[in-house]
């Protein structure tokens, strides 16, 4: 049953991948000539319809759409004649079928307009930087968030209650760019004495004598994108808990001089994570596509960075690929989460 049910949600993420894919693809039609983009503005006329020909530019809109689907579908169809002239189509494996093969080969996302670099390449650059800021920001959230839950719950019409539930409502408020503003002007500038900590910085120093790791730059962008999901996660484990600290095995537990820390771990924690994975899961693809802005405040190497920039310098098949990347970590973590309710939950699983 576990299989069929994954198998089920595969299907239906690869049909949001092909929408994904569709919606950006026309998204970006009409926002500037992509032949001239790619020659620059001394390009003459016979040279430009050169470049629409090699990236089918000419072709109606539909059949641009095709050929897009087909270069980032793993399994393709080209030309016999492409595989010898397409870089990207070398060292692959292929059917033949007729005049055509059926070729299995990595997602193609095309070159840049601007850097003539393919995007796959770029991308695989960058991408480690914003997984690291995403888990780094998640962990945090984590941990903080069903602690401050926790806390409330217990401690319920506390004062602890009241700050944890104040302090979530104003990081759920609270929007990313806006923070990532003032925390990195006051813990970055007003407090760099104390703190030690850049306004700007990405995972990586160069100085004369090499390059190093700088941890210490990922604090606070890593601060700054776990705060929304903190503020959440608390709000969730606080009200599951109180619900699960109601029912009667809970204080059948207590009546029998269980230690309270142990009832807390053991039997009301773990029953009530359902929801909370369910945001962590969430919010951990949330994260990936909520780091655009915080890696472009903070000058974090990330693939927000690069999408943001390739935006302003209309470099479309950057953009498209990044968006398609994105797409598919959310499309991983919904599974993930399916396979981790399995594994808290057995009520799941049956």
């Amino acid at each position: 049953m576990l299989i069929l049910h994954l198998l089920r949600k595969s299907v239906y993420g690869l049909s949001v991948l092909v929408g994904v894919v569709v919606l950006v693809f026309f998204l970006f039609q009409g926002f500037g000539d992509p032949a001239r983009l790619v020659l620059g503005q001394s390009g003459d006329s016979a040279t430009l319809q050169n470049i629409r020909k090699e990236l089918a530019l000419d072709a109606p809109k539909h059949q641009q759409l095709l050929h897009y689907l087909n270069d980032v579908s793993p399994l393709s169809i080209y030309r016999k004649e492409q595989l010898l002239t397409q870089k990207h189509l070398s060292n692959v494996h292929s059917l033949s079928l007729g005049s055509y093969a059926l070729v299995l080969k990595a997602p193609y996302l095309r070159t840049s307009y601007q850097t003539k670099q393919p995007v796959t390449a770029m991308i695989a650059h960058v991408i480690t930087g914003t997984i690291l800021l995403a888990v780094t920001a998640m962990l945090l959230a984590t941990i903080i968030g069903i602690l401050l839950g926790t806390i409330a719950a217990v401690k319920k019409d506390t004062w602890m209650d009241t700050a944890a539930i104040t302090m979530s409502v104003a990081g759920i408020s609270a929007p990313s760019f806006f923070v990532g503003i003032i925390v990195a002007y006051v813990f970055g500038f007003l407090l760099y004495d104390y703190t030690g900590l850049d306004m700007t910085g990405s995972l990586y120093r160069y100085d004369i004598q090499g390059k190093h790791i700088a941890w210490r730059n990922l604090i606070l962008p890593a601060l700054t994108l776990g705060i929304r999901p903190m503020a959440i996660i608390a709000q969730l484990t606080r009200s599951a808990m109180l619900d699960v600290l109601r029912q009667d095995y809970i204080r059948t537990a207590i009546a029998k001089g269980l230690p309270m820390w142990r009832v807390l771990l053991k039997h009301a924690l773990r029953n009530a994570l359902n929801p909370v994975i369910t945001a962590i899961t969430g919010w951990f693809a949330e994260l990936l596509a909520g780091a655009f802005f915080v890696e472009y405040i903070f000058g974090w190497q990330g693939i927000g960075k690069l999408t943001v920039e390739a935006l302003e310098r209309l470099d479309f098949p950057v953009v498209m690929g990044s968006v398609l990347v994105t797409a598919c970590f959310f499309i991983v973590m919904n599974l993930l989460a399916d396979l981790l309710y399995g594994i808290v939950d057995p009520r799941v699983r049956r």
